[in-house]
């Protein structure tokens, strides 16, 4: 088994090294890496960005969240599409408007240098958490597959996809990625559709039968509205929904990169508008899998892990037989690195463009700098990656969430208060207040539990934006009297 997995994983890479080394013949400067020439057609980029936002997690950890959460995640992802129609209409307008490398360049233009590097500083905090959780889970679970059986280290793992994923990104960064993802979005909804096809199979049930199963079991429900105390509560979910998308994809350099390297705005916005509608369908998908999972291990009398992130994986390995474990491979190797290419690429761009300025060096050496801050990310990845192999948790994706929650809630205040003010404020103590909001947002959420046992979600996000959007309401410069 782990010698088949192991072909299919040099099988796949040599397929993207393949399209990389096509895609940078022509180009691999600082332009192409950071905004692929500006020529990516919109409804390339659209299945790109399904693949980016997926990643492996969502692969294992939507289906997994059924047995404890049932179909209530779609109330959130039904939250996400109205999320995206403010990005295409509110947020893309102004980032082409402005002609922006990083949407963080907006920051600057509208109050000053160190706003500026606050909200690059955040993202820069919140993707490498983030993408690193995500791509951990998959490497975990290579290492379980393959690694284990020839005693290769947890960390010589996780060095080697790092490494493979450097090698297709390093030279012309998001141009390769757009078509790299594109193909690796496909594995990916092709390999979820095949498992539960061979589901159904184990089952013998035809398609009526799994539609007729999914909406007659127990875990189909998808809203709650009568318990206020939940985090499943619909009001939650779906306004969480909402604002997570506007911050984990419109306020994210990440996803905006791409957007950016569409010809023009009303590309982007087709993108944008086609990539969001197209979202739920596929997270419906990954739930209805998860219903089966559960129904066929009820069927089996298979005992199923206790940590939710482990029902997939264990039951494509143990018990779903060959073809179920080959689709599962590719699939979630075509998540795993369409998420991390892209965060990657996304990491070297905010630090060149933002913290180090390269566009003020020549070209020459603009490009030696993108391909060592290329490597010092990828480093750092490895870094965050065996960190978070300590404190592993039991659902990474709604740990990913809650981490966005706090990291992401001072970019929300900035571009709310910069989007709907038109005041000035003192800029310099902007990362004081960037800082203290979530450390208080901490402090309400801990309060609200011990002391009402009221079970604080996402929503923690809202306020933490509008701590910090209040707390840039007391550095607003007076206007001098006439």
């Amino acid at each position: 088994m782990g010698t088949s997995i192991l072909i299919i994983i040099a099988l796949y890479f040599s397929i993207l090294l393949l399209i990389s080394h096509f895609i940078s013949k022509k180009h691999s400067d600082n332009e192409a890496f950071f905004l692929g020439n500006r020529k990516s057609p919109w409804f390339v980029v659209a299945i790109a960005m399904v693949g980016t936002s997926i990643s492996g997690v969502t692969f294992v950890s939507v289906p997994g969240m059924v047995g404890k959460f049932d179909m209530t995640y779609m109330q959130m992802v039904l939250g996400f599409f109205f999320g995206y129609l403010v990005i295409a209409y509110v947020l893309l307008p102004l980032y082409y408007r402005l002609n922006l490398t990083t949407i963080y360049g907006y920051l600057e233009q509208r109050f000053g240098f160190y706003s500026y590097k606050t909200g690059a500083s955040f993202f820069i905090l919140s993707k490498i958490i983030g993408a690193a959780a995500r791509l951990y889970l998959v490497a975990m679970i290579l290492q379980a597959l393959v690694f284990d059986q020839w005693d290769i280290p947890f960390y010589v793992t996780v060095t080697g996809i790092i490494l493979l994923i450097w090698g297709y990104t390093y030279r012309s960064g998001i141009k390769t990625i757009i078509w790299t993802d594109t193909l690796q979005t496909s594995c990916l909804i092709l390999g979820v559709i095949l498992i539960i096809w061979q589901l159904a199979s184990k089952m013998d049930m035809n398609l009526p039968q799994v539609v007729d199963a999914i909406s007659s079991s127990e875990h189909s429900r998808i809203f709650v509205f009568d318990d206020w105390a939940s985090k499943q509560n619909f009001f939650k979910q779906f306004l969480s929904g909402i604002f997570i998308t506007i911050v984990m994809t419109g306020l994210d350099q990440d996803m905006m990169q791409k957007n950016l390297t569409c010809k023009n705005l009303k590309d982007a916005q087709k993108n944008m508008v086609t990539y969001g509608f197209a979202f739920t369908p596929i997270n419906f998908l990954f739930l209805s899998l998860g219903v089966l999972l559960l129904l066929f291990a009820s069927q089996s009398n298979i005992v199923l892990p206790e940590q939710s992130d482990q029902i997939l994986p264990m039951l494509a390995t143990e018990y779903l037989g060959l073809p179920v474990l080959v689709f599962f491979t590719i699939g979630i190797i075509a998540a795993a690195f369409s998420s991390a290419d892209s965060a990657l690429t996304a990491l070297t761009t905010s630090v060149c463009v933002d913290i180090l300025d390269i566009k003020r060096e020549d070209a020459t050496k603009a490009k030696r700098t993108r391909q060592k801050v290329h490597v010092a990310v990828s480093f750092a990845f490895l870094l965050v990656i065996l960190i978070i192999n300590y404190v592993h948790q039991e659902n990474i994706l709604d740990t990913i969430y809650k981490v966005a929650s706090y990291t992401y809630g001072p970019l929300l205040g900035l571009f709310f208060f910069g989007l709907f003010t038109k005041v000035n404020i003192r800029d310099k103590y902007v990362p004081f207040i960037c800082i203290l909001a979530p450390v208080i947002s901490y402090f309400l959420e801990y309060i609200l539990s011990e002391a009402y046992a009221y079970n604080v979600g996402y929503e923690i996000l809202l306020f933490n934006g509008l701590l910090t959007a209040f707390g840039l309401l007391l550095l607003v410069r007076k206007q001098p009297s006439v």
